[in-house]
């Protein structure tokens, strides 16, 4: 904010800098042709802002949708932190998105690190397979995957989080990159006797992705995980772990 002081002989602006401002939070999504991904991800950002009112929450897209992270970027001034919408490590995370904040060179800003995995997903996960009817099927957690191997092994984790969580065999399946596929997990598990398989959505938002994963031979396919408070929880998490380390880095 920029205000008018009178001093002897001129009147000159003053800067006041918001030292204690919190900064500002963008979510960061990867963007989707399809129109509901952008509502979804819309509801989501809303249940941020309703959850912590006192912060500027924004929502930007690398591709596909507005408005695009350096638009909002520039929009914005002072501290900032960027929370992917992602689930797991790749190069967005580690590339794009830090290359993009990097170029906002008038903000001082953050990347928190991507959503998954995390127990908070689990929950989530074990949320939406409940209410798309799941009764103790065998789990084939659908991820869009990425010739990341880092990514893979987060996958991999989260698989074992909501393994232990429902207390049922849960293997990884790609609709994209890597592999093996979901339909090729759906098929390896009816293959070692199991007549009911599940898949679980791990998507932020609906679209190709959780299409293809729909379309993979499941008994029942849960959907993705969108505007679930525990979401936006985790968000903010997020947010809170980067503030966190900059206290400790400044201590």
């Amino acid at each position: 904010m920029t205000i008018t002081t009178s001093i002897p002989g001129r009147v000159a602006p003053l800067r006041v800098l918001h030292a204690a401002r919190r900064p500002a939070l963008v979510l960061v999504a990867h963007g989707s042709h399809d129109p509901a991904a952008a509502a979804e991800l819309g509801l989501l950002h809303d249940r941020v802002r309703r959850a912590r009112p006192e912060l500027d929450v924004r929502l930007a897209h690398l591709g596909l949708n507005d408005p695009r992270l350096p638009e909002v970027l520039d929009g914005l001034s002072g501290r900032v932190v960027l929370v992917p919408l992602l689930l797991g490590r790749g190069y967005h995370s580690k590339v794009d998105i830090p290359r993009t904040l990097a170029g906002a060179g008038h903000l001082a800003g953050q990347c928190a690190a991507p959503l998954g995995p995390d127990p908070l997903l689990t929950e989530a996960l074990a949320d939406r397979l409940a209410a798309a009817g799941w009764r103790g099927e065998p789990v084939v957690l659908a991820a869009s995957g990425s010739r990341d191997p880092e990514a893979a092994r987060d996958s991999e984790a989260q698989a074992a989080l909501l393994s232990a969580r429902l207390g049922v065999t849960v293997r990884p399946g790609y609709v994209a990159a890597g592999g093996p596929s979901v339909a090729a997990r759906v098929g390896e598990l009816t293959a070692e006797g199991h007549a009911r398989v599940a898949v679980a959505s791990y998507f932020t938002a609906p679209g190709d992705f959780a299409r293809l994963a729909a379309a993979a031979g499941g008994v029942l396919t849960s959907a993705p995980l969108g505007d679930h408070p525990l979401l936006a929880r985790l968000v903010l998490e997020r947010y809170r772990s980067c503030l966190s380390r900059t206290v400790l880095a400044v201590a």
